[in-house]
């Protein structure tokens, strides 16, 4: 969605168009949009007073979305709606007077704009041995919440520790974690046992995809994690039968499809496809950019 968004984007408000962070955390795509014009920036100050700015999928804080208001920038929310159920569920959970677990990773970007809902409630808890440490003032009432796209193994872990510490801890009513990070998980668990490589496309700041690689490898597995097909070194795949190929979530098909090319050109290999899951999720476009595109028109046949 975030993706579809920025192209419609640049389609409806042309060039420059800024983004806070980067879109997605992926090379590929984030080199294909600044070949197109669009501006990846990490400080509101680098963007002109009055530009479109949009927010990328891991999502902002109260704070950034206050500073682009002051700076009169068109601002178009690309945040995807997993995220901001989390944003959602820390401001509910803050207002009722709870001590939030965070469980995530300390800088991404997905935590950062999380925490900044509420800071003054909230407590990044990043391995199990973090949970020893923690100390609140009621702890009837502390409650846990989940970076989306982390791994579910090592997020139930932490969980586990909680629970024992914290008897009465709530959770939220689903689970946080993504459904396309639970699923690529889940297949990579699934099928790494009848492999002997294991190649994720993705890059090494998405967080989804170090998961999958780590996975790999805790399968028994050699697991490398690449951006696309030309980074595979031949000696990975000498004598080796078994290739397994996954994504993150958030890297293009045509990736995948090239990487696939690469191995039977190069290699000789032969494709089987597995399905775990079928994914029939959509996310509607941002509102701002459903409204400036104007009304879909009917088609009658």
């Amino acid at each position: 969605m975030a993706i579809d968004a920025l192209d419609l984007a640049i389609e409806l408000h042309g060039t420059p168009i800024y983004v806070y962070h980067e879109i997605v955390h992926n090379k590929y795509v984030v080199e294909r949009f600044q070949r197109s014009g669009a501006i990846f920036v990490e400080n509101l100050n680098d963007v002109p007073e009055g530009a479109h700015l949009m927010f990328s999928a891991h999502g902002v804080s109260p704070e950034v979305r206050q500073v682009a208001a002051q700076r009169k920038l068109k601002t178009i929310d690309a945040t995807c709606p997993l995220v901001t159920k989390v944003h959602l569920e820390a401001i509910r959970y803050a207002k009722a007077g709870y001590t939030i677990f965070l469980i995530g990773h300390e800088g991404h970007d997905e935590v950062i704009g999380t925490m900044g809902e509420a800071p003054e409630a909230i407590i990044l808890v990043q391995t199990p041995e973090d949970v020893e440490h923690l100390q609140v003032a009621d702890p009837a009432r502390v409650v846990y919440l989940t970076q989306t796209t982390l791994s579910v193994d090592d997020a139930n872990r932490i969980i586990s520790r909680l629970r024992a510490k914290f008897p009465q801890i709530a959770n939220p009513p689903k689970d946080d974690i993504c459904y396309a990070t639970q699923n690529r998980q889940e297949a990579v668990k699934l099928l790494a046992k009848g492999a002997d490589v294991v190649l994720v496309l993705g890059s090494q700041n998405s967080s989804n995809s170090q998961r999958l690689r780590e996975l790999g490898e805790e399968c028994g597995v050699r697991a490398y994690l690449i951006d696309e097909a030309t980074d595979i070194a031949d000696d990975w795949l000498q004598g080796d039968e078994t290739v397994l190929v996954t994504a993150g979530a958030s890297a293009p098909e045509q990736v995948v499809q090239d990487c696939l090319k690469h191995l039977e050109q190069r290699y000789g290999a032969t494709m089987e496809e597995h399905i775990v899951r079928e994914e029939d999720v959509h996310f509607p476009l941002p509102r701002e950019l459903r409204k400036d595109r104007g009304p879909t028109p009917s088609v009658v046949e």
